[in-house]
Formats: C-alpha cells, sequence, structure tokens
C-alpha cells in the first residue's frame, strides 16, 4: 500500500482518497447517463487494482475484477459513444436472459472460488469470488444500458462496506456506503427516465 497517513481517527492513504473521489463521481456521471462515467471509471479502477492486490489486502479476485472492469468501461465507452446520444433508452433484463446470467454467475463463482481457494493466499476466497462475479455482471450491463444493474449494485455494496472495515480500508467502506446510496438514487433515477420514455411512446 502506498504511504499512509491518518484522517479523522483512520489510516488512510493519497491514493485510497483518489480513488474515492473518482469513484464516486463515476458513478454519478454513470446515474446522468454521461459518458465522461468512462475515463473517471477507468482511472478508479486503476487505482483500485493496485490496491488490493498489496500485501496486507490481498483480495486478488478484486484486483483482477478491476482489470476486467478496464475492459467493461473501455467497451462500454465505445458503445455509448457509438449511439451518439448519451439519452439512448434504457433497457431491461428478459427472463431468458435473466437465466443465462444466473447459470454463469453461478458456475463462475464455484470456479474463482476453488481457484483461490487452492491456488492463492486470498483472504475470504468464496465471498471474493461470488462479489466479482456479480459485479462483473452488474458491470456489462451498464455497457448495455439496463436498469437492473443498479439492483445488483445495491446487493454487492451492501455486503462489500463491512468487507472493507474488516480489511482495514476504512475510507473505501465510506466509498461503497456512498456507492449505496448512489446505487439507490441510480435505480429509482433510471426507473423514472424509463417510465417518462414510455409515455412519450
Amino acid at each position: 500500500m502506498t504511504t499512509s497517513f491518518i484522517l479523522f481517527g483512520q489510516e488512510t492513504s493519497a491514493l485510497e482518497i483518489t480513488g474515492f473521489i473518482t469513484g464516486v463521481l463515476g458513478v454519478w456521471l454513470t446515474i446522468r447517463r454521461k459518458i465522461l462515467c468512462f475515463p473517471i471509471g477507468i482511472i478508479n479502477v486503476l487505482i483500485y487494482a493496485y490496491l488490493f492486490q498489496s500485501e496486507n489486502v490481498r483480495l486478488y479476485a478484486d484486483a483482477l475484477l478491476q482489470i476486467i472492469y478496464l475492459i467493461l468501461l473501455v467497451y462500454g465507452w465505445m458503445v455509448w459513444n457509438r449511439s451518439k446520444n448519451e439519452k439512448e433508452e434504457i433497457r431491461t433484463v428478459s427472463i431468458l436472459l435473466a437465466k443465462k446470467l444466473v447459470i454463469i454467475g453461478v458456475l463462475s463463482t464455484i470456479a474463482l472460488g476453488v481457484f483461490l481457494s487452492h491456488y492463492t493466499n486470498a483472504s475470504l476466497p468464496y465471498l471474493d469470488a461470488i462479489l466479482t462475479i456479480i459485479s462483473l455482471i452488474a458491470q456489462w450491463m451498464i455497457a448495455k444500458k439496463m436498469i437492473e444493474n443498479w439492483l445488483l449494485w445495491i446487493v454487492v455494496n451492501t455486503i462489500y462496506i463491512p468487507l472493507y472495515v474488516y480489511k482495514g480500508l476504512a475510507f473505501t467502506s465510506i466509498l461503497y456506503l456512498l456507492f449505496l446510496i448512489l446505487a439507490i438514487n441510480g435505480w429509482y433515477n433510471w426507473r423514472k427516465v424509463k417510465s417518462n420514455e414510455r409515455l412519450t411512446q
């Protein structure tokens, strides 16, 4: 981890604070459906990829998750940019797609959990794995402008808050509390926009 200092009675670092700021800004821009959320998000995931692989944290699946986020952010940036319209219609997940995502999620979680448990010294490998897989699915859903992404973020952020407290990442846990609040706001905001879209059709 980078050089630490005490802020508000908690140990933190300039890098973690920068991750905090870019994380909140990135989610806020996503709620507003602003394409700038992608470059800000890229800065954020690079910071957390470094933090999560550090010796005192060792959440390797979370570190890997940030790199995959990077790929998905670039993909989402390209998709949103192609539309040339930040207000493009919000979509919903079909029942068939939901079933496929559940199957993919369960199998991927088992595979990643087994790998982390047997081949790394990862802390909390199975919890790390399930949160990683759900987060990846949610990030992919953002790229596709699927409203249900916010429900998945609400679930994972609720679990990440105590996890990061346990791992000694105080400001990151506060960040994920803000993520939780923003995810709830995002869910209601996108539902309102979706409802307005139906009325104007």
